[in-house]
């Protein structure tokens, strides 16, 4: 099997299926053709333009070049966690607690990824680097923002019973110990679900990419089970870091509750 390349004309042909769900859109008065075409837009320029930065800094295979697109994903991924939050803590520290969770889970998994379980050489190669950290980015991005939203929602719904705990003589984190217990679950259910589904309801994207390009289906699966792997431990790590943080976000040093620092609605 040899790889198949793709031309204009086949991407339009795959946005007819776009358009249909623009149609549907309209059938049904949804309301949603101009947010589906802005989408679309926006996907396939952010693509390209990232396309042709991940050509020039392959070619350079430059450590610093690495760092740096490294460093305006996290940036990125940080404002998607704050922009994702229903009532979210004010000033830098949710913005640095959005992308510092994320950011250290995913490059631990991807320094521990091509130094140790792939090792190429060089290990830092940014075609294996990049890739394998946007992955764990994105999984984390996702477990770290529905934990800072899950805990900063039961702060306001459970504000008297964190601080009737508190008024007992709980420190913070035993007074958000059942929130904080939930909110870890519901950011790591997502990878639960995807491992639990991946292979029998759905073909990932990497092992599908990777059949179509004509590596043994045996093969595509090894890296595969490798991502999950990854995924599950970045995820994880992003999850309990954006849950401890988000605790001592929302209280002082003299332990009080300090739901003052939310932003306003």
């Amino acid at each position: 099997m040899t790889y198949v390349p793709l031309e204009i004309p086949d991407l339009v042909l795959a946005a007819l299926l776009l358009i249909a769900n623009g149609a549907v859109s309209f059938w049904f008065r949804l309301g949603l053709e101009r947010s589906l075409a802005i989408s679309a837009l926006r996907m396939v320029l952010q693509l390209s333009v990232v396309a042709l930065a991940l050509r020039f800094i392959f070619a350079l295979n430059s450590p610093l070049w690495t760092i740096a697109f490294a460093l305006f994903m996290a940036a990125a991924a940080a404002y998607e966690v704050v922009s994702r939050q229903e009532r979210r803590v004010s000033g830098g520290l949710a913005f640095a607690l959005g992308a510092g969770a994320p950011f250290f889970a995913g490059l631990i998994a991807t320094l521990f990824a091509t130094a140790i379980v792939i090792g190429p050489d060089p290990w830092y190669a940014p075609r294996y680097v990049l890739p394998l950290f946007g992955m764990m980015l994105g999984n984390a991005l996702s477990g770290t923002s529905l934990v800072l939203d899950a805990m900063t929602s039961a702060a306001v719904r459970e504000r008297a019973a964190i601080e009737a705990r508190i008024a007992l003589g709980a420190g913070r984190f035993e007074a958000f110990d059942a929130i904080l217990r939930r909110a870890l679950t519901t950011g790591l259910m997502p990878i639960v679900t995807a491992m639990a589904t991946t292979g029998v309801v759905a073909l990932p994207g990497m092992m599908t990419g990777q059949i179509l390009a004509g590596i043994d289906p045996v093969s595509a699966a090894k890296y595969q089970v490798m991502i999950m792997f990854l995924i599950a431990g970045s995820t994880g790590v992003a999850v309990v870091a954006a849950g401890l943080g988000s605790v001592l976000l929302l209280t002082d040093e003299r332990h009080r509750l300090r739901l003052d620092r939310l932003a306003q609605k």
